[in-house]
């Protein structure tokens, strides 16, 4: 039997693109899905039947008809979030134990790597990056240097020892930054979340993925944050700590290149960043507040205010490049639906020149965006039941998006319930 190969569907931009909910909506096609990277800044909420759910670690396609879902290796996991988050879920009505299972391979943040985030942060002063303080750079760090704790090692005999020597390290590393925190609290919260832990079906990810690829089963990997905030390919250094890319699900879950297949690309019909860092079409006005209001753009986990601007499609050709992108999925169309005329940059302007190639490097160059002006719809989409009935100034957007991205645009959401999204015919 040939053996399957993985869909991908990661962010574009610099997150918060709506992944959860895309995520839930293709859930039905797929045996499997698997988050491969990242840790529980990244909060991927999805609305249905009324409700709101945020999600941090554990994958969107938990609350669809039963497939298994996995936390990949390339994931650090916090164990106190962790069991907040499933012990909210469960009493919701899913049973966790049942869908869930957890790579040994994934790092675990410990209660000191939050306080050298913090520390970290602190020490750079009017420098810092806008971490979100919850430990992930340095788990990652950890991981890098060859010092880090595993899931796996929580199955150890020995784990309680393996444990106080990367505790104390990270305490000599705080004294040394003049902070000597007492951590008995917090760190009894951590060893009951360890127990609650080992409740969990804790695999071998990689084996369990590929022998599910050569039974002819289908698997969704799940990134997080954005493309933008690759540690390797986004806005160095204002980025996050992990491969958001397309290569990070081969890393973060052991699945080889060649068993990629479709790559869906998510991002909105605007930009949002969160937290410190270059974005060349930030809007300053009153636009730029009208869309974050009408967009609700506040972080999942942080509650933040996220900065706003009009699309950026130097980044997003940048973007699909970088992770291979064969679909393109449109969110928040509806956020637009008032305004009189649309902006896209289509090229930035850097020092008199006018360039198309994503740069080396943002905060070092002044970059003006330079724009096209498109017509606006001034029509509510939000009860659309399909493509047919799109107002003709935004089917010659997605005709024009399509045509700079070279990328068909097969899905777009025109409200937050997973009911109010439109699956495009393809010609």
């Amino acid at each position: 039997m040939p053996q399957n190969k993985v869909d991908v569907l990661l962010g574009l931009q610099w997150g918060d693109e709506g992944k959860g909910k895309v995520v839930d909506v293709l859930t039905p096609r797929y045996d499997i899905v698997a988050r491969f990277q990242g840790g529980p800044n990244a909060g991927h909420t999805l609305e249905f039947e009324g409700k709101k759910y945020v999600l941090r670690s554990i994958p969107s396609g938990i609350f669809q008809h039963g497939q298994t879902n996995i936390i990949g290796n390339g994931v650090v996991l916090d164990p106190v979030l962790f069991r907040e988050e499933a012990e909210a879920l469960e009493r919701s009505g899913i049973d966790l134990h049942k869908v869930l299972k957890i790579s040994k391979k994934a790092h675990l943040i410990l209660p000191t790597h939050r306080l050298l985030d913090a520390a970290n942060e602190k020490a750079k002063g009017d420098a810092k990056i806008g971490t979100t303080g919850k430990g992930i750079g340095p788990t990652y760090t950890d991981k890098i240097s060859r010092n880090g704790l595993r899931l796996g090692d929580a199955l150890a005999p020995d784990f309680k020892e393996r444990y106080a020597a990367a505790r104390d390290r990270h305490l000599q590393r705080l004294a040394s930054m003049g902070e000597n925190p007492d951590i008995t609290e917090l760190e009894q919260r951590w060893l009951d979340a360890i127990d609650y832990l080992r409740r969990f079906d804790i695999i071998d990810s990689e084996f369990v993925i590929n022998n599910a690829l050569s039974q002819g089963k289908s698997v969704l990997c799940e990134g997080a944050q954005g493309t933008l905030l690759d540690v390797d390919f986004g806005s160095y250094p204002f980025v996050t700590s992990s491969n958001t890319v397309t290569a990070g699900a081969c890393t973060g879950l052991g699945v080889a290149p060649n068993r990629i297949g479709d790559v869906f690309g998510i991002f909105k019909a605007y930009c949002t960043r969160v937290g410190s860092g270059p974005f060349p079409t930030e809007l300053f006005d009153e636009t730029g507040r009208r869309i974050r209001d009408i967009g609700h753009e506040y972080g999942a986990v942080t509650g933040r205010e996220r900065r706003c601007g009009w699309i950026d499609l130097v980044a997003l050709r940048y973007a699909i490049m970088i992770n291979g992108v064969t679909q393109l999925i449109m969110m928040k169309s509806d956020v637009l639906d008032g305004f009189d005329e649309i902006k896209a940059c289509v090229a930035y302007e850097i020092d008199g020149k006018q360039v198309t190639d994503f740069p080396y490097s943002l905060d070092t160059v002044d970059v003006k965006p330079v724009y096209v002006t498109l017509p606006g719809w001034h029509t509510d989409m939000t009860a659309m039941k399909s493509e047919d009935q799109f107002p003709q100034q935004f089917k010659d957007y997605i005709k024009f998006l399509e045509e700079q991205l070279a990328t068909p645009i097969t899905i777009v959401s025109i409200g937050p319930d997973r009911e109010q999204t439109i699956v495009r015919s393809r010609s």
